[in-house]
């Protein structure tokens, strides 16, 4: 048996965002630096994990909420874009490494996790491949900086679930997010508009296409601020909205869920919203970025 440590590779740096710690550090300090801390600490954020030039300013208002003070643990959740997959799976890697520093995988959790049954192992390769976890990762060193040492991360790929288990992930998971040492990132774009992504939905109402699609995220931000799973169901399967985290998100509300009947009082509000460009004629595109936290009273 080899003692050899298992490394996630920073495979999207140098691309998706830059492979230079200092340059990175600098860029999110400025992302960071220009929003307030309006209601810290969040116990769970939504952000987005497209490029940084794309998002990186969005994503800081949802970072900025995060206390590194009480969180020890980080959960992040992101969808699967290239394997298909039914259920969650966790990585085979130890170390995740970014260019600020490296995150360590919390094994004991990871651990706990795969007893239930309910989690596929992925491949380090499907691993290194995804961006929807990594995009996170520099924003989560930046966040958790002052306390490097005292914390880790336990990533999970979260696959196309039904919404029944939406429902068991939520309630696996509830017991951890009631604990205010952990910190949910959910990983999700919003709307991804235009003939290149198959949704070209027009609420001709509301002016310009942009404008429509606005309206349509929105919709669905006051949903995910309610609180309601099948809420969120319903207008996922009334206007299709290629909001590509709605798994992430829907495990994230059925957790909510289970915790409010045990009478844990939660609000989430989303703080930021922005479009990589608007959309005016059918041949355009463009993918909505929203960023938010959910705060426990």
């Amino acid at each position: 048996m080899s003692n050899r440590v298992v490394c996630r590779e920073a495979s999207h740096a140098g691309s998706w965002y830059t492979a230079s710690g200092s340059q990175l550090n600098a860029q999110l300090e400025g992302w960071l630096s220009q929003v307030q801390s309006a209601i810290k600490p969040a116990r769970a954020i939504i952000a987005p994990h497209a490029g940084y030039t794309y998002c990186g300013s969005c994503a800081a208002y949802a970072y900025k909420q995060v206390d590194p003070t009480v969180t020890r643990r980080v959960f992040i959740l992101g969808p699967s874009h290239h394997v298909p997959l039914s259920r969650c799976a966790l990585s085979p890697a130890e170390i995740y490494r970014t260019p600020l520093y490296d995150l360590r995988i919390d094994q004991k959790v990871y651990a706990d996790l795969w007893k239930t049954g309910m989690f596929e192992r992925m491949s380090l390769q499907t691993d290194e491949d995804e961006h929807s976890i990594e995009m996170h990762l520099p924003y989560t060193a930046k966040a958790m900086e002052s306390h490097k040492d005292d914390f880790a991360i336990v990533p999970v790929l979260v696959g196309a679930l039904s919404e029944s288990k939406e429902q068991e992930y939520g309630k696996l998971l509830s017991k951890y997010l009631a604990d205010p040492s952990n910190l949910f990132v959910i990983s999700s774009d919003f709307c991804h508009w235009g003939q290149r992504f198959r949704y070209t939905y027009y609420d001709e109402s509301q002016g310009e296409i942009y404008r429509s699609i606005e309206h349509l995220d929105k919709m669905g931000m006051g949903i995910i601020e309610q609180l309601d799973p099948i809420s969120f169901s319903n207008y996922l399967k009334k206007y299709h909205n290629t909001i590509c985290g709605r798994h992430p998100i829907g495990v994230l509300l059925n957790a909510v869920a289970e915790l409010k009947k045990v009478g844990l009082d939660m609000n989430f509000s989303f703080l930021n919203y922005a479009q990589s460009s608007q959309c005016r004629n059918w041949q355009d595109s463009s993918v909505s970025y929203a960023a938010g936290a959910l705060v426990v009273h």
